[in-house]
């Protein structure tokens, strides 16, 4: 039997590859994600065939446009408060168990608050992600005036030279325009 095509592209980060906990977007053929589906359960926890070829790339570049507005939205928080003034880590203890919580809050931000910008995922590599999902857009035709958001800012980020480092560096360049 021949094994087709599959795409499979993954989110976890660096932690989620060690410790095995990644999810797997996976697109292709029934029969050939079944015949992978042992090397995933491997790697993942979370794996969901998402359709035809293609498809699992699609899921990936959604994944990546909630994580790029799930970034600002923790880059404004954090900004906010530091420039009122405000203890930025029991804010963050208070808004991290309400409403806006949010994964880039309970992982990332206490690592904004220590100064540790050292990449789980590149700002290069997520500049790359957004691009690739405003070209889909583009031919599809659909507007995401969040996801232009992101992309203009995280081209500041580069532009500053921090594009070896982690997606958390987009809330180090909020406390610098936040005043």
């Amino acid at each position: 039997k021949g094994f087709g095509p599959l795409d499979a592209p993954v989110s976890g980060g660096d932690r989620g590859a060690r410790e095995g906990t990644l999810t797997i977007m996976v697109g292709g053929a029934q029969e050939d994600y079944d015949f992978a589906a042992p090397l995933f359960a491997a790697m993942g926890k979370t794996i969901v065939l998402q359709g035809g070829p293609g498809t699992g790339q699609l899921c990936k570049l959604a994944n990546q446009i909630g994580i790029a507005s799930g970034m600002i939205a923790m880059s404004e928080a954090l900004a906010f408060a530091h420039a009122t003034g405000l203890n930025l880590e029991t804010t963050l203890r208070s808004i991290s168990g309400g409403g806006a919580s949010s994964w880039a809050l309970l992982n990332l931000a206490p690592r904004v608050l220590k100064g540790d910008f050292a990449p789980g995922f590149y700002v290069k590599h997520f500049v790359k992600d957004i691009g690739l999902s405003l070209d889909v857009c583009k031919e599809q035709g659909i507007r995401l005036p969040g996801l232009e958001l992101a992309a203009k800012l995280y081209g500041e980020v580069v532009a500053a030279g921090e594009g070896d480092a982690g997606t958390q560096a987009l809330a180090r360049r909020y406390f610098q325009i936040s005043g």
